[in-house]
């Protein structure tokens, strides 16, 4: 099942999306969750992490000018807003946390008597996340790389008036190694 993406500049069709319902979303949480349970991402290490975040950035810095574009078309915003604010506070924002990857871990806590008191800080599973329309790709930003980052998975529900930089962006992290 499919709905029409819609130009709100024009108010004519960009396209045909796929439309999710509750058994999409069910399947979709149970592959994140498959994946956080024996996949790659929460066992690689920190600095694993960093290294594709600081990837996945690369590579949205060299298709910054499409991003900007199907953000801008997506949501009606002028051009100059996607390029100049949205597209690289997005890519800062990934390096920013991707250089967080491997410098959040546990600490030990002194205590009296013969014990030992320590902290694990992990990753905690899979993280839902909802996008509005407004904000496309900064808002997924700012809400995935944290949780990527941290070695969580991600279910990520946008705007159905926004979806295209998302989806975008989810072709660029497959590239960048994120699983």
């Amino acid at each position: 099942k499919t709905f029409e993406n819609i130009d709100p500049r024009t108010e004519r069709s960009i396209c045909s999306v796929a439309e999710a319902g509750k058994k999409d979303v069910d399947i979709a949480v149970a592959a994140a969750r498959k994946a956080f349970d024996h996949g790659p991402w929460p066992r690689m290490s920190g600095r694993a992490r960093s290294r594709i975040l600081h990837n996945f950035a690369d590579l949205l810095e060299a298709h910054a000018e499409e991003l900007a574009q199907l953000e801008t078309l997506d949501n009606g915003k002028p051009i100059s807003f996607s390029r100049g604010a949205d597209v690289p506070l997005s890519i800062d924002h990934f390096r920013y946390f991707a250089g967080w990857a491997d410098k959040v871990h546990g600490k030990t806590i002194p205590v009296d008597g013969n014990f030992l008191a320590y902290t694990l800080q992990e990753p905690i599973g899979v993280v839902g996340q909802i996008i509005p329309w407004n904000f496309p790709l900064l808002m997924a930003a700012w809400k995935l790389a944290p949780a990527l980052a941290m070695g969580n998975t991600v279910v990520l529900k946008v705007a159905e008036q926004t979806p295209l930089t998302a989806l975008r962006a989810g072709e660029l992290a497959l590239e960048a190694g994120i699983p």
